[in-house]
């Protein structure tokens, strides 16, 4: 099982800027690194509470525009094709009264990812809630699980170790997990959870 572990970062001005533009490779690069047989469809769930930074994770990936984001009210569906690996991401709206139609796209999923607001301490009795909801559903079964914690390099940010407490994620038996922190602003440590996906797709789906 893995662990979470508490991760310090300080980033220079410069360091910020060669991050972003890591990141600006998009998922592609991650692809053809770990693309391990031909024609293979990969469907990841992206979910978690509203304005926990989803849509920004999704066009960094897709290596978007994140100048102007609004709040998403139905899904958001990012495919990437590269050399017959297809990644299918879904972005599903976290509002409250979107979260009862999450379960409508749960079928077939291989990977899921649930992004937190580390900085937003006043939610994360509600965010665990959902995710528990979530590790309980039957079509999410042994589905591996990364949690991105955004907003990771905000002042009140909680880190890995309070939010994987917070989560209860030492529960967890029925999978494998991981915790990420990152930045959806600046793209730092989002590339290292998708390699973490990518390297821990399920082997019935290889």
């Amino acid at each position: 099982m893995l662990r979470a572990k508490q991760s310090i970062f300080t980033f220079t001005t410069k360091q910020r800027l060669h991050n972003m533009g890591q990141a600006a490779t998009g998922l592609l690069s991650v692809l053809r690194r770990l693309k391990n047989s031909p024609e293979q469809e990969v469907r990841i769930l992206l979910l978690g509470l509203d304005n926990a930074g989803k849509t920004t994770i999704l066009k960094q990936l897709a290596s978007e525009d994140i100048s102007h984001i609004t709040p998403t009210q139905g899904f958001n569906i990012k495919s990437v094709q590269s050399q017959g690996f297809k990644l299918n991401v879904w972005d599903i709206g976290g509002q409250r009264k979107i979260r009862p139609y999450w379960r409508n796209y749960f079928e077939n999923t291989d990977l899921l990812i649930y992004v937190i607001d580390s900085s937003d301490r006043k939610r994360f009795d509600e965010t665990a809630q959902e995710l528990a909801e979530l590790l309980d559903e039957e079509k999410l079964n042994m589905v591996p699980l990364l949690i991105f914690a955004n907003k990771h390099d905000m002042t009140m940010a909680a880190t890995a170790a309070e939010i994987a407490e917070s989560l209860n994620l030492h529960t967890i038996r029925d999978r494998i997990w991981q915790i990420q922190p990152c930045s959806a602003l600046t793209a730092e440590g989002v590339q290292e959870g998708m390699v973490w996906l990518c390297r821990n797709i399920p082997t019935r789906r290889k």
